[in-house]
């Protein structure tokens, strides 16, 4: 196959860190640094206040685009641009200057440059934008899609089901991040697609290792990491929580994570008169997040399909979890069997359902040997699959197969 690490690959993200230390995910970003190892990589991500327009980050090159003024540059970051729209309706104004500033954007960097590849993330909006913008500046450079769920699940209706055919029908690749997803993209009628499933992944090697000793572990110590939004089900945990302190009264929860809910939940929380057993840590760092899940026992994750149908499109934090080897209890959603197999690398609960939620954390708290054992299996599981060594090659082998397969015919 031709050398491609000198060519120039195009990244198209809603989610990336603003700056250095930013507490925002990082996945885009740690898989383009290793991708960079390969090729000339270049990100667009959209401005946020304090945010530079132009800067490196580990060998990627970053350019933000403006969509308003001054601090009003609020539809992105902190939880994501579904939920920012939830939460404060006002910023659905921001939406038409969003696409607008993305589109001028790219159209500019694709005539100022060559580029071999789009590597957009979300099929909406960004393989949308990818795709008139490459019109636009006749580029003939193939697009691969990345879709993380929330596009697929939530954007539902006859407006996004023809947008999203009509991203489908007009890009050269495809990967999603769970079987689940791919059998939702094929109820949407694509056509022959290059496809493939690959994760996002987690650094298993130096990050995400167990503690170098059990006696780390903090006794009852139970753990949830994600946004505080609906289908993250963390309210079901909160209501579980009376139960496991009744069985076992050392018990606390750690909620790692900041969101439209906070409020909510902890009124929940207040509620059950669970003061100084459930403790809100806030957003935590991504550096932090190994040393709280060595010290932690179980981890939860209770999500649920939301109202609007929005569900997890992966449970990267459940890698992370395994690769600690915390004791791990999960809903039985489609994107999680992915990671969960039930009594084999964690347990499985039904969703909504506080009352199993505490049957089977008070188990694992019962029995210590089982926990260790379903850790060790669990993080012998997601070495094999989720590092990102291996994930990063993946997306590289995809995106030379579109890049040796040829230029777009429309």
């Amino acid at each position: 196959m031709a050398d491609l690490s000198k060519r120039k690959i195009l990244v198209l993200t809603s989610t990336f860190p603003r700056w250095a230390g930013d507490r925002e995910p990082p996945f885009v970003y740690e898989l383009s640094r290793r991708l960079a190892r390969h090729f000339t990589v270049h990100v667009l991500a959209p401005h946020a206040p304090g945010a530079k327009e132009v800067e490196d980050m580990d060998g990627v090159r970053i350019f933000r685009f403006r969509y308003f003024w001054g601090e009003r540059e609020k539809l992105a970051y902190e939880g994501g641009i579904l939920p920012n729209l939830k939460q404060h309706p006002w910023r659905f104004i921001l939406v038409p200057f969003f696409l607008l500033g993305a589109l001028a954007k790219l159209i500019r960097l694709l005539r100022a440059d060559s580029y071999e590849a789009i590597h957009a993330h979300w099929l909406l909006p960004q393989g949308l934008v990818a795709i008139l913008s490459r019109a636009a500046s006749r580029s003939g450079c193939p697009i691969l899609c990345t879709s993380h769920g929330g596009d697929l699940f939530a954007l539902r209706g006859g407006l996004f089901r023809m947008l999203k055919r009509f991203v489908l029908s007009r890009i050269q690749g495809l990967t999603v991040v769970s079987r689940a997803m791919k059998n939702e993209v094929s109820s949407l009628g694509n056509r022959d697609l290059l496809t493939d499933i690959i994760p996002m992944g987690v650094d298993l090697t130096k990050d995400f290792v167990p503690p170098r000793n059990a006696v780390c572990r903090i006794s009852g110590q139970i753990l949830f990491v994600g946004r505080l939004v609906e289908k993250k089900g963390l309210i079901y945990l909160i209501r579980a929580m009376p139960a496991i302190l009744q069985a076992h009264p050392e018990s606390r929860l750690l909620i790692a994570g900041s969101g439209p809910e906070q409020r909510d939940l902890k009124n929940e929380a207040e509620r059950f008169s669970l003061g100084g057993r459930v403790i809100f840590l806030g957003a935590v760092g991504n550096r932090q997040l190994p040393e709280l899940y060595q010290g932690t026992e179980i981890v939860v994750f209770p999500s649920i399909v939301a109202a609007d149908g929005d569900q997890e499109g992966f449970g990267l934090v459940q890698v992370e979890a395994l690769g600690c080897e915390c004791g791990v209890v999960a809903t039985d959603l489609p994107a999680l069997r992915d990671i969960i197999t039930d009594g084999e690398t964690g347990l499985i609960v039904p969703q909504r359902n506080e009352s199993a939620l505490a049957e089977k954390v008070i188990f694992l708290l019962d029995h210590p040997d089982i926990r260790a054992e379903l850790g060790r299996k669990g993080r012998a599981f997601v070495r094999e699959r989720y590092d990102w060594d291996m994930i990063s090659d993946r997306y590289r082998g995809m995106i030379e197969t579109m890049v040796a397969t040829g230029k777009p015919s429309g």
